[in-house]
């Protein structure tokens, strides 16, 4: 199975742009300090392909990096991989939305809660495209699809040879929020219920009756890596996202997804419960 590209390449190109700038060097005056090509130093800023490490170390210590600096930015030299499919599309795409797409292309799991909608990779294409014109008023009808565009084909990690266990625990008001009509919710729960059928995914129903919980501020998600250090979680905000992987910060929300699950009902008074709603619609 192929590796994908890690969210340590993003941030080292864009790590060594900051500092570079910083310290008020052109791409040129920086590589001719270290011994390699302007071009080969855009390549590096700009995410694409392999970086040799100890260009990055050499770069570093010429931008006046902390020995921190440096050592972290040599780690993200040392694990950086390939290019995703979504790095070919002619419309940009939001960093957030970017920066997903590249750690959706190497996770073992994802844990999701959602209080508002339901997860992305679950939804039907009616569904996703009411949320996003709800979500992004402004936004004009090409726009709109080439979103949901991307999302449907983020969709394809569902389908592949080995894929990842997304684990899903959805408020009840998720499932009763009416997004994009009667029969566009009808059709979403039934695929949502269809879904639960899959061995790699798995739904929980937080019910109304559990009352306060620990994630009562939003929704979020924690992709999980091959190893735990490579865990990143995604808090959902107003206009985007937030990424975090601090070691306190990841501990945080795995126990509170943990919490949520242990709250939520199990596999099959999930189904059940939605199910049930499915046929208010």
């Amino acid at each position: 199975m192929a590796v994908g590209p890690t969210t340590r390449r993003r941030q080292l190109g864009a790590d060594l742009r900051r500092l570079r700038e910083l310290k008020g060097l052109t791409l040129e005056e920086a590589g001719a300090r270290v011994g390699i090509s302007k071009a080969t130093l855009s390549r590096y800023e700009t995410k694409e392909g392999t970086v040799k490490w100890p260009s990055v170390d050499a770069l570093c210590r010429e931008y006046g990096a902390t020995d921190e600096e440096r050592a972290a930015l040599v780690e993200l030299a040392k694990g950086a991989k390939i290019q995703g499919w979504w790095r070919s599309l002619a419309d940009p795409i939001p960093d957030s939305m970017n920066l997903m797409l590249t750690l959706e292309d190497e996770v073992v799991r994802e844990d999701h809660y959602a209080c508002m909608y339901i997860p992305g990779l679950l939804q039907t294409r009616a569904y996703a495209e009411a949320v996003h014109r709800a979500s992004e008023v402004q936004c004009e009808e090409r726009e709109v699809q080439h979103m949901v565009d991307i999302r449907m084909k983020r969709q394809d990690l569902l389908d592949r040879q080995e894929p990842p266990h997304i684990w899903c625990v959805i408020d009840e008001a998720a499932l009763r929020r009416q997004v994009g009509g009667r029969e566009v919710m009808r059709k979403q729960l039934e695929h949502l219920l269809a879904l639960t059928q899959r061995p790699h995914i798995t739904v929980q129903v937080l019910p109304f009756a559990c009352g306060a919980h620990a994630a009562a501020v939003g929704s979020f998600a924690v992709l999980r890596g091959q190893a735990p250090e490579l865990d990143v979680v995604y808090v959902d905000l107003l206009g985007g996202g937030l990424f975090m992987e601090k070691p306190q910060e990841l501990e945080r929300y795995r126990l509170a997804f943990e919490y949520l699950s242990a709250q939520a009902l199990d596999f099959e008074s999930s189904a059940d419960l939605i199910d049930r709603i499915s046929k208010e619609f």
